[in-house]
This record gives structure tokens, C-alpha cells and sequence, in this order.
């Protein structure tokens, strides 16, 4: 069944940091569009249990008085998050994140950190339906020029998607539905793949363009640009591992 013709969920999270493998969450959403129901937004609020740096409230405005005053207890809300989107993926139904590796190790790592279990356990051998607009639209567009170009808000501005209230956690949810609504319709290719064809896909693309990216910042980038001759770019999506305690570079 084609994407544009089904049930499909957007999901977001802002957190603490922006290493996923560190970051705990405090605010997210699940945007579900499409099919024969009406649309339907979900959102918690996460006390995290550590301090919210002040340059990640500046982003996305949760502070520590939000969170101790009406957070959620972190597991509680971790469980009905990770429930919702196995159950998702189990139905077969795409589940659209932007920079889909970042949120899929943010609830990964905060799943283990609280003895719950992952996406893994819960899904078993369930092929994740997971549909990822960054990877994507670095695939169907690769001469986009500019920095800071293939962020959420250009890359919505370039696909004709219009929003007022960014950054928070169900703007930008339903901000990657709309983008891959419009790359579906302006790339019938895509249709042409099941839900693992995808994933596979999505997995070889992302890991092609970050090792281009890796050359990039170890053969022409300044050190200003953070360029260096052992700069290690991971590729992998959607899980991206630890750091390990030698690394450098992040992911």
C-alpha cells in the first residue's frame, strides 16, 4: 500500500544534549496522519533527573522549573512511548523521524538507562518501518549548497512546508511527516520500495553519505570547520553506538 494512502506517524524529541547516546529526553511527540482516522498528536513532558543545560532550553524553551513542577516519571513515560511505536512498526505503519538516528538512540539509550526494553527487544525480528527525510532528501537532492541547508526548517522551506512554532517537540514531528508526504510525492521511486527495502536502503545511503562526509572534513575542511586528517564520521543508522572513551569525533 502506498505511503500517501496509509496510516503513518511523525515522532520527535528534544532532550538535555546533543550526543543521543547521553542526552536524556524531556519533551516528546507522536503526530499520527493519514489513513482513515483523524489526525491525533501525542505529547509528554519528561522530568529528566538531571539538570537542562541553559543552550538546550534556549532551543526548545523546557526548563528545570516545567519538568519538577509537572514532568513525567522518565520510565513511565519511556514505556508508553516505546509501546506506542512497536505497536506502530508491528501494524506495519511508517514511523517518520528527521535525522531518524538521533531520536531512535536518544530512546534507546534512555531505555537501557532506565532497565526497560529496547526497540530491539520489543520488535524481535519486526523489520523497523522507520522512513527518515534527512537521509532521504540527502539521496533524491545531493547539490544542496549552503550551510545549515539540510536542517529541519530549510529543508521543510524547500519541500513547501510552512510552520510557525519550531523546535518543540510536535512542530517538528509533524514538520518531518509533511516532508516526507512531499518526497513521496515528488519521487515516485519511492513508492517502488516495501517497508525493509527502505530500511535497507535508508541504512546504505546514510552510511554513503557520512563516509563522503568523513572525506570531506579530513580532506578539505579547515581546521576552523572542524576538518582534520583522522576525523571519524559514523555511519550508522538508525542505532548509533557509544563513543568510545578514545573517540574524538562525534557521530
Amino acid at each position: 500500500m502506498r505511503f500517501l494512502d496509509i496510516r503513518r506517524i511523525g515522532w520527535d524529541t528534544e532532550t538535555t544534549a546533543p550526543d543521543p547516546t547521553q542526552a536524556r529526553i524531556v519533551t516528546a511527540a507522536l503526530v499520527g496522519r493519514g489513513g482513515t482516522t483523524t489526525n491525533r498528536v501525542q505529547t509528554w513532558l519528561i522530568n529528566p533527573g538531571v539538570p537542562i543545560p541553559p543552550e538546550t532550553t534556549e532551543v526548545h524553551g523546557i526548563t528545570d522549573a516545567m519538568v519538577q513542577a509537572d514532568g513525567q516519571n522518565p520510565a513511565e513515560a519511556l514505556h508508553e512511548i516505546a509501546s506506542i511505536l512497536s505497536r506502530t512498526i508491528q501494524f506495519g505503519l511508517p514511523v517518520v523521524a528527521f535525522n531518524t538516528a538521533y531520536d531512535w538512540t536518544v530512546l534507546n539509550c534512555e531505555l537501557v538507562r532506565h532497565g526497560l526494553p529496547t526497540m530491539g527487544d520489543r520488535l524481535g525480528n519486526t523489520v523497523p518501518t522507520l522512513v527518515d527525510p534527512h537521509v532521504i532528501d540527502k539521496q533524491v537532492d545531493r547539490y544542496v549548497k549552503g550551510t545549515g541547508m539540510r536542517k529541519l526548517k530549510p529543508t521543510a522551506e524547500r519541500y513547501g512546508v510552512e510552520l510557525t512554532d519550531w523546535h518543540t517537540a510536535e512542530a517538528d514531528a509533524l514538520a518531518a511527516l509533511l516532508i516526507a508526504e512531499a518526497q513521496f510525492d515528488r519521487y515516485p521511486v519511492l513508492a517502488g520500495y516495501d517497508p525493509a527495502q527502505l530500511f535497507a536502503a535508508q541504512r546504505a545511503w546514510r552510511a554513503e553519505q557520512q563516509a563522503g562526509l568523513q572525506t570531506w572534513f579530513r580532506t578539505k575542511a579547515t581546521p576552523e570547520q572542524g576538518g582534520a586528517p583522522d576525523k571519524v564520521i559514523d555511519g550508522s543508522w538508525p542505532l548509533v553506538p557509544a563513543q568510545r572513551t578514545d573517540d574524538t569525533n562525534g557521530a
